[in-house]
């Protein structure tokens, strides 16, 4: 998923066109994030550091516990330097998109431009960053949907972010990057705030202030004494089934009231939420200079990561075998070598470039994984699947010994069966839905565990698990069939087994985190 702070983006790739490594690519190792930047050792470690104090804020601000991921369940973020290669990443030169982050189970992505801050406030694709990291917490601390303005607004509300040298943050500060839209965008009154239907039903092309809006009415509603635990009753009715615009008006009264108050409150000097150092949290930062090899493969590696279709695979990995011939005891660029050479299609060499990467360092998660992508893939079409299959579950048998709540070894002992054309075990399907609790962020995964449990006739449970999916913040085709979804399981009979009629296969597919 391709996520300007404000819209879906879909479009073809582009790209990259690699450069001369420098010697001064870092990685950055903390709790939460892993970052690699080519740029100096000491902002690679406060861009590190802010983002862990972000993350300590939420928890703070939200008032949410927060079980602490895997290590490969972390964000990784790529910083590529400017506008020009985040454009050539997004495939169109004309795009607006500044960063953009892309949430995949064993495999959470994200592209920005610049780490660096000026007076506390970061970068502007930071603040996507910071916006779209909101996101990503808020449905890892919750199974519950928030309504699509509360979910942008406390979006934005965080990501207004500003870090002090000394440690010290202010969360909640004006949302100087919506001045423009205040200023020229078509304005988006509150009850169409609280009817997200109704305001899709009145959208016109140009742009509006639904986001800019979702702010403003975050803000008022967070620091207005006058409405204190509103908005809490408001959004625990909605958890418990009330109509939302209902709930709306329950709590908050008058909509020509509020929208009243809240033109007022634009007009004034906003409040923000100050926190002092000693109220977040950084915790441990590693930071590792890479090696020659995997520092001139990076912009290999980064569009890799991103994604490519095929003409771009093919021309990838030409690229990527000139970098491994000239680190051929390099693991991570093997490893590298290993997804550009599955990438292509050509997966007899990616499990003997994986093989020399484990070879080297039997600990490369990477390798392992593009070996067992790879390996299933051979096993589709072998005349003996069910010998196929127990050597392609291999790979992922060790990254599970490596990692155990790494999600891709419990998708994949859940995919050798399907893949065969079997019925799962028991087992099997409990793997799938701990994958998917491990990554609540991954809606293509959640989608497919909520097909599982309706297929089962675990009815309530299904719907449960779409509930998220249908109220995805940036929306698209994947919320709108959550929702059809969700509409038909209504009328299903709890315990009986369901199968949605769209669903035009009965064969379960699950996203590669390479794809």
């Amino acid at each position: 998923m391709l996520l300007r702070i404000c819209a879906s983006v879909v479009v073809a790739l582009g790209l990259i066109v690699a450069q001369p490594a420098k010697a001064d690519w870092y990685e950055a190792s903390s709790k939460h994030f892993v970052i690699y930047a080519d740029d100096r050792e000491k902002d690679v470690r406060r861009f590190a550091e802010n983002l862990e104090r972000f993350h300590s804020a939420l928890k703070l601000v939200t008032g949410r516990p927060y079980e602490e991921p895997s290590s490969s369940n972390r964000v990784t973020i790529y910083v590529v330097g400017s506008s020009r290669d985040i454009k050539r990443l997004v495939g169109d030169k004309r795009s607006s998109v500044a960063g953009f982050y892309i949430p995949r189970a064993g495999g959470s992505l994200a592209f920005v431009q610049d780490i660096k801050f000026k007076n506390g406030y970061p970068h502007f694709s930071t603040t996507v960053l910071l916006h779209e990291y909101a996101h990503h917490f808020l449905t890892s601390t919750s199974r519950y949907a928030l309504p699509q303005w509360m979910n942008e607004g406390a979006a934005e509300f965080v990501a207004a972010a500003s870090f002090e040298r000394d440690g010290g943050m202010y969360i909640g500060r004006a949302a100087q990057h919506r001045a423009g839209d205040f200023a020229y965008a078509e304005d988006v009154p509150v009850e169409q705030l609280f009817d997200y239907e109704l305001y899709l039903q009145n959208r016109s092309n140009r742009f509006d202030t639904f986001y800019a809006r979702s702010w403003l009415l975050f803000h008022y509603l967070f620091f207005s004494e006058e409405r204190t635990g509103q908005m809490t009753s408001y959004q625990l009715a909605v958890a418990n089934g009330a109509e939302p615009v209902a709930a709306a008006r329950e709590a908050f009264g008058d909509f020509d009231q509020l929208q009243r108050e809240l033109d007022r409150y634009l007009k004034n000097r906003v409040p923000t939420f100050v926190l002092s150092p000693d109220m977040t949290t950084v915790g441990e930062i590693t930071i590792r200079e890479l090696s020659n090899g995997e520092a001139e493969a990076m912009p290999l590696i980064i569009q890799s990561k991103r994604g490519v279709n095929e003409e771009q695979a093919a021309e990838l990995v030409v690229e990527v075998r000139e970098v491994a011939e000239g680190f051929p005891q390099d693991a991570a660029v093997l490893a590298a070598l290993a997804e550009a050479e599955y990438d292509s299609g050509n997966l007899d060499a990616a499990i003997a470039a994986a093989d020399r990467a484990l070879a080297i360092d039997p600990t490369q998660k990477n390798a392992l994984i593009q070996k067992g992508y790879a390996l299933f893939a051979k096993a589709d079409d072998a005349d003996d699947q069910d010998a196929a299959f127990e050597v392609a579950l291999e790979p992922f048998t060790k990254l599970n010994a490596l990692e155990n709540d790494h999600p891709l070894p419990l998708i994949y002992y859940y995919r050798s069966f399907i893949n065969r054309g079997e019925a799962p075990p028991e087992n099997a399907r409990l793997a799938m839905e701990h994958a998917s609790a491990l990554a609540p962020f991954d809606h293509s995964l959640a989608m497919n565990v909520a097909i599982m449990q309706a297929n089962e006739g675990k009815i309530a449970i299904a719907s449960r698990t779409l509930a998220p999916v249908a109220s995805a913040p940036h929306g698209g085709r994947r919320a709108d069939f959550a929702k059809q979804f969700r509409a038909a399981l209504a009328n299903a009979e709890e315990g009986k087994p369901f199968r949605f009629s769209s669903i035009r296969t009965e064969t379960v597919e699950v996203e590669d985190a390479s794809e």
